[in-house]
């Protein structure tokens, strides 16, 4: 099973469409998870074109897309459980959304914690759970290039969690 991760679209302000780059993947994907600053309802329905889409607020989302999707949840995709947080709520400081993320979730409920808000990719082990940030596609800030993550699970294992990075968010 293909999972296509993204995170922090920030549409239609840093892109007007979805890089193409990411629709190469999108067009494989058995699902696709989103970890908020969507900005618009309508990046959702962009990707849902492809492949059912999950996703949670963040915090440049507005109401409408607080009330679909909520601040936090845990998925079950493919057997593996995955918990989506934005990252951005929680007792450590604005630098530490990655404690955030992971303080979310119970320790034990999830085998994967997906997160955004700060736009750096990242891929660490926490005592025993995966911590993954896809990056942004559209919005690098200080970062080289523009990214999203792919996931490939099988039998309700996660068999790999990789970046993918690119230089054109056209």
């Amino acid at each position: 099973m293909k999972v296509v991760v993204v995170s922090d679209t920030h549409m239609t302000r840093m892109a007007k469409k979805l890089p193409d780059r990411l629709i190469q993947e999108l067009r494989g994907a058995d699902a696709i998870v989103h970890a908020g600053d969507w900005m618009t309802l309508s990046v959702w329905d962009m990707l849902r074109a492809f492949a059912r889409t999950e996703g949670v607020a963040g915090n440049n989302d507005g109401d409408d897309i607080i009330a679909k999707f909520g601040h936090r949840k845990v998925l079950d995709i493919g057997g593996l459980r995955v918990g989506l947080v934005h990252g951005h709520l929680g007792p450590g400081k604005r630098e530490d959304t990655e404690t955030n993320a992971y303080r979310s979730f119970d320790q034990g409920s999830v085998d994967v914690i997906v997160f955004g808000h700060s736009h750096v990719p990242l891929i660490r082990e926490r005592s025993g759970v995966l911590l993954f940030n896809p990056g942004s596609p559209t919005d690098k800030r200080r970062q080289k290039q523009y990214s999203f993550g792919i996931f490939t699970i099988e039998g309700g294992s996660l068999l790999t969690a990789d970046h993918v990075y690119y230089d054109d968010k056209s």
